[in-house]
């Protein structure tokens, strides 16, 4: 027996706790593998599907080690879990995912370097460590852009969106964090992405679809893509390009915007599962989240076929009471609430999420129009569409 394989019976360990952990402790647990889920947070749906649960920070090392001991394989359900712990990880059990990707890509200079040495068409940026920077370089990167930090996943009130220079003077209090990178924002017409499955011995592409976001959430999520041939050949020609050359072994998604005038620019890659690819628990012959699960479990995987056209749209807590009465009436709307979501909370939060299936892209559109409970028409600010992750 091959000791690289998870076999039914072994144990698949999953570190994190967001709603992407969901699918894959049920497609382990439907293929006979147990399943222990770490995290800092215990009231969510993932630990409560799981076989056993360890709550704890992840920076606890004889925690971590401890959970990494009684599972066979280890995989991270987001791009947020730190390289280090993955590394720390992968000293006591396997992780195929490995870090090498999360170093990388949570890293906004190693992830311009990545794109560079690939010759990818990105946006304009440039290093910021002082005030002095912003305005020199502010001539050559153009308004509107956006000074990030350099290490991702610090939230959107380390950014800065400058389209003035009388905007600059407001990045002196945030520079004092550290290293800055100063983007320009591209105005795109559509922001794209391809999820991908990749394994030692191939690679697998899910439909391209399209993405909308606004207030930095993912609104819906649309497949097929509607977009020319010659678009679609370039993507997948830019995706093969950066998993050939990419150190990982699971799903991963790598963005796109297009502009109206038919420029592409690769917007960022996400070394873990996204989002996104909850469209294709319906609309392809194998789900995101059981490709996942193939390809960290040492297996062949999945050729992916479109099934059909689905959208997905996200409900907050504010839209439950209309999503219950679509509930009633659509027979081609199949709905996901997440278990644990507090729908007294004062903030509206995603409370889950809706696939939509039709014979067209914009019969599904049509019908989610006609509900008046989204308004998912393509934003015309880029300002509206940044998304959480980045």
């Amino acid at each position: 027996m091959d000791n690289s394989v998870l076999n039914p019976g072994g144990t698949l360990g999953i570190i994190g706790n967001s709603t992407n952990g969901v699918g894959l402790v049920i497609a382990a647990r439907n293929a006979g593998i147990n399943v222990g889920v770490y995290g800092d947070d215990e009231n969510t749906e993932t630990m409560e599907l799981a076989d056993f649960r360890v709550v704890g920070p992840l920076n606890d090392q004889q925690q971590l080690q401890n959970f990494a001991e009684r599972c066979d394989v280890v995989t991270y359900e987001s791009e947020r879990v730190d390289a280090s712990v993955v590394n720390f990880l992968a000293s006591h059990t396997q992780v195929p995912q490995g870090a090498d990707a999360l170093e990388i890509m949570q890293d906004r200079s190693l992830e311009r370097a990545f794109f560079s040495q690939l010759n990818l068409n990105v946006a304009p940026s440039a290093t910021i460590v002082s005030l002095d920077d912003v305005y020199q370089a502010i001539g050559s990167i153009g308004y509107p852009s956006v000074l990030k930090p350099i290490q991702k996943g610090l939230g959107q009130n380390r950014q800065l969106e400058i389209k003035t220079q009388t905007d600059i003077v407001k990045a002196a209090d945030l520079l004092d964090w550290g290293t800055y990178l100063l983007e320009s924002l591209i105005p795109y017409d559509k922001e794209l992405s391809v999820v991908v499955a990749k394994t030692p011995t191939g690679t697998e592409y899910f439909p391209i679809v399209e993405n909308r976001y606004r207030d930095h959430q993912l609104l819906a999520t649309i497949v097929p893509a509607q977009i020319d041939a010659d678009v679609n050949d370039e993507i997948l020609r830019i995706t093969k390009e950066i998993s050939d050359n990419l150190s990982y072994t699971g799903v991963f998604e790598v963005a796109f915007f297009l502009t109206k005038s038919g420029n592409l620019y690769v917007k960022r890659i996400v070394p873990a599962m996204h989002q996104a690819g909850y469209v294709f628990d319906r609309a392809t012959n194998i789900s995101m989240a059981e490709q996942h699960l193939r390809a960290i479990s040492g297996l062949p995987l999945m050729p992916i076929k479109l099934l059909q056209p689905v959208v997905v749209v996200y409900f907050t807590t504010n839209q439950v009471n209309g999503i219950r009465t679509q509930w009633q009436i659509k027979p081609n709307w199949f709905f996901n609430f997440y278990h644990r979501t507090k729908l007294q909370s004062e903030k509206a939060i995603i409370a889950g999420h809706v696939l939509v299936e039709a014979e067209t892209v914009k019969e599904a559109l049509d019908q989610i129009d006609d509900t008046g409970i989204w308004r998912i028409a393509r934003p015309t600010n880029i300002n509206e569409t940044a998304s959480t992750s980045d």
